[in-house]
Parts: structure tokens; sequence; C-alpha cells
């Protein structure tokens, strides 16, 4: 039995979640600038930093999507194409989109890119997948409220690349439709400020302080291979306003356990206890359950006695930020250009399907001259003084793994100049990997 493989789509709420997302596994994050997003109390990026965000995810064969799922006052509308210009110039992959007036605009005005509805649009049937594709969108985030047989329904209907969550916080309101907070503070989760009033405890009756609307996490990690089978696109978890340490632990989670159902169809899955134990101390809001994948509602969706957050502290570190390796030769002769030459390891040429996308990343060897190595006056540098040098890469993407040293035991190369040579060895590096990202208007 084959299945679609499903991209696995983690939340990035600023850059240390970014790395976290990409250290953990994901083939995918989303993430909001500083405007038109549904998260505005989450870390997000400027309009620098997310160009950066852009380069870091194709750096790693990765893809990235905008979050510009708000409803758009009038007044804003002409915004939005200066607004998404410099990111679709920069290799933006899709944006997320809540106002159909702004799905109209993007498809006019960038070819190349996706558009993706958002669950904020609430759509839940064959019927309205269809409207959507004809307008340009290529992908439909899926209302939380839908069953599994009602998902596979509408791929199978449609042909959709369909996204769904699988883990993070549930709303109790159709998503996109809930108006409660907006009239009960005046802030509109449909304008990214929800103040999560279903979150506090209520009364009705004989019942008191009751958490009556406040819905456990969904938590799919038992039924990953039934979402699988049903054709769904992409897998989405929940937390733009997460840590870095619970977007890397849930998504090396899922990570792993999506690849064991790929890689062994048929075999029968079931997760380990410690993943589910795991899952729940990272995060949990009063519980944990599998939404409405296979139930249309009912009181084990609702927390009812437990507090809105609750969270165990599980002091994990944040994890390594993920590095490009490479191998390198250099060459220092007195009186004779010094020399670089670079290429991505083996390990970095096998990369997996997931991150082999819609482009090559691969690069070729690189080489790059520097100054004339000097003769040493007094004690030559050897071959342990030129690798400790080049293996200085900093808060760069780029990790050495191994680096040849020829030389031939006279020479003398200033720390700048070997600093130089190993710059620009990167920057070309860099340059030639994104070059295949980039668009013009």
């Amino acid at each position: 039995m084959s299945y679609r493989i499903p991209e696995l789509l983690s939340p990035a709420g600023n850059m240390d979640c970014l790395n976290a997302a990409v250290s953990g596994g994901c083939d995918a994050v989303y993430a909001g600038c500083d405007r038109f997003g549904a998260r505005a109390f989450a870390g997000n990026f400027t309009s620098d930093e997310f160009v950066e965000a852009i380069e870091r995810m194709h750096i790693f064969g990765k893809r990235i999507y905008l979050t510009l799922n708000t409803l758009i006052k009038p007044e804003e509308f002409n915004e939005i194409y200066d607004f998404v210009k410099p990111f679709y110039e920069a290799g933006l992959d899709g944006v997320i989109v809540q106002d159909i007036g702004v799905i109209s605009l993007l498809a006019g005005s960038f070819p190349d890119m996706e558009i993706h509805a958002s669950t904020q649009m609430s759509i839940s049937s064959v019927y309205g997948v269809r409207l959507l594709q004809n307008m340009g969108v290529c992908r439909v985030v899926t209302s939380r409220e839908l069953s599994l047989t009602e998902i596979a329904d509408i791929q199978k209907e449609t042909g959709a690349e369909l996204e769904c969550f699988i883990h993070g916080a549930m709303c109790y309101s159709y998503s996109g439709m809930c108006l409660m907070s907006s009239f009960l503070g005046g802030r509109s989760g449909n304008r990214g400020r929800c103040a999560g009033p279903c979150r506090q405890p209520y009364s009705i009756g004989k019942i008191k302080d009751k958490y009556l609307l406040s819905m456990k996490d969904l938590c799919t990690i038992d039924i990953l291979d039934e979402l699988i089978e049903a054709g769904i696109s992409s897998f989405k978890i929940e937390g733009r306003m997460k840590s870095p340490a619970y977007v890397y632990g849930v998504t090396e989670i899922y990570r792993r356990n999506i690849d064991y159902v790929l890689d062994h169809p048929g075999a029968g899955y079931c997760p380990s206890e410690e993943d589910r134990r795991h899952l729940v101390e990272l995060y949990s809001r009063g519980g944990i359950s599998d939404g409405y994948y296979h139930r249309h509602n009912g009181l084990s969706l609702i927390t009812v006695e437990k507090g809105s957050y609750k969270r165990e502290d599980t002091g994990e570190p944040e994890p390594d930020r993920r590095r490009i390796h490479l191998n390198a030769c250099f060459e220092a002769y007195a009186g004779q250009n010094i020399k670089l030459k670079a290429a991505l390891a083996e390990n970095e040429m096998q990369m997996s399907e997931r991150e082999v996308r819609s482009r090559d990343i691969r690069c070729p060897e690189i080489v790059v001259s520097g100054v004339a190595a000097e003769q040493a006056s007094t004690r030559p540098m050897g071959e342990a003084d030129f690798r400790k040098q080049l293996r200085k890469t900093g808060e760069s993407d780029f990790i050495f793994d191994n680096i040849e040293i020829k030389t031939d035991g006279k020479s003398f190369v200033r720390v700048a100049s070997i600093n130089d040579i190993r710059r620009r060895a990167l920057e070309e590096i860099r340059g030639r990997m994104l070059d295949g990202y980039k668009r013009s208007l």
C-alpha cells in the first residue's frame, strides 16, 4: 500500500521557533509578519526578519507560508500588494488567507505563489473547495469540525490539497465565525486579537464555575495512519504563540511517527506511551482528545473541571540550531594566492524526498581565491592553525565537517585574510542555493 507523503507543517512565532521547527524535522513552517496575521500577540517577524526566514527555510529545502489570515479593512486593502511584494521576490512559497478579496488580489498580482485558504474561512464541503479552486486557491485548510470520513470524501471529489490540524489548541466555535471576544472586550478573533473568553469558567443553573466552553487540546498521535490514509496533504501543528521547546518537541515526535507509518505501510501502528506522555507534558489545556475526526461533538472534547492553561515545565533546553554541513579544501603556498574549495557534504547531498521539493538546492563545488600567502619569518602556520580559523563559521547556516589542508609548511596568512575567504565562500554557496527561489515582477 502506498500513501501520499504528507507535509509536516510547524508553527513559527519567531526565529527561535523557526529554528526549532527545522531542527525537529518539519517540512514547512507558517509564520506571521507584524501585520495582517491571526496571532497579533505572537512574537511575529518584521519585514526584514521575514525575508531572512524565507531564505533560511529555503537553505534547508523547506517551505514557508505567510499568515495573512485576518479580515482586511477597506482602507488597508491597497497596502496588501506592497506588503507581500518583497516576500514574493524573496521566494515566499505561499500565503494563508481568510479574506476572499485578498485571494482575488493575490491571484491576479503574484504568479507562481501558492494561495491557501485559511481554516478561518470555515470550508466544510466539496462546494466550498471547488469555489476556491476556481479562484486560484491550491490548498484548503479545512474546518476543524470535519470528520475524517468527510475530509477523505472532499479530497476524493476535488483532488485538492487539504491541510488539517493534527495537534494543538481547539476552538469551541466554528473557526472564523466566533465573535465572542469582540462582543465582550472589543478584541476580534478575526483581526488576530482573540482574548480567549471560552477559556474562562462559567456558571449555568446549578453548574457553577466550570470550564464549559474550554476545549481539550487536539492530539492525533494515535491515528496518524488513518490521517495519512485519508490523503491529507499537510499535517498542521498549532502553536505560533508557543515556546521553541514546544515547537521542537511536538515536531520531532510527529516527524518520527509519520516516518514510521510511511516506512512500514500496512504493518500496524501504535505510538509509544513515552511519546504520548511527552506531548501532554509539553503543553495541555486540561487534557487531550483526537478532536472531531471520529466524533461529532460531546463532553469528551471539553475540559469542564480543569483550568484552561495547564502546562508541565519539562525543563527541556532549546534544541541546537541545524546547520548545513560542508567539506572543504584550503590551499596556502608562500607567494601564491590562497584558495578555498567548498561543497556540500555527502549527507547533505542525499536529502530525503520531502526536502527536495520543486527546486534542486544542491550546488556545485565553489572555489574562492584570496591574497597571496606570505613567507613565514619565524613560525609557519600548520594545518591545525588553518583548520581552527576556517571552522569559525559563527551564526551562519553552515558548518565544516572536513577541511583538507594543502600547504608547503613555509606559509603565513593573516587571520583577517582567512576570515575573508571563508566568509566569501559561504556567501557564494548560500547565494547559489537561493538563486532558484528568487522572483521578479
